[in-house]
């Protein structure tokens, strides 16, 4: 099972990006567990300074921006 991370301190953006998430992996069938990480130091301890960020398994794969779907899922995926 993935571990997804959306990090961000609960604007417009990282709400978006929490919501495609969340149908990427309910479309595409992909087990994984969502957390949304609002803590400004755990955000910081993953050295991302744009949020949204997107972090699969403790990995960095996306920040400062929303990706479209077919992104979220390769991003997933990879």
């Amino acid at each position: 099972m993935k571990q997804v991370k959306i990090l961000g301190t609960g604007c417009a953006k990282c709400n978006q990006l929490a919501d495609a998430v969340k149908a990427v992996i309910a479309r595409e069938g992909i087990e994984a567990s969502v957390e949304k990480v609002e803590d400004i130091q755990r955000i910081m301890a993953y050295n991302v300074l744009a949020t949204p960020a997107l972090v699969v398994d403790e990995e960095v794969r996306c920040k400062g921006r929303v990706p479209g779907l077919d992104e979220l899922k390769d991003l997933l995926n990879r």
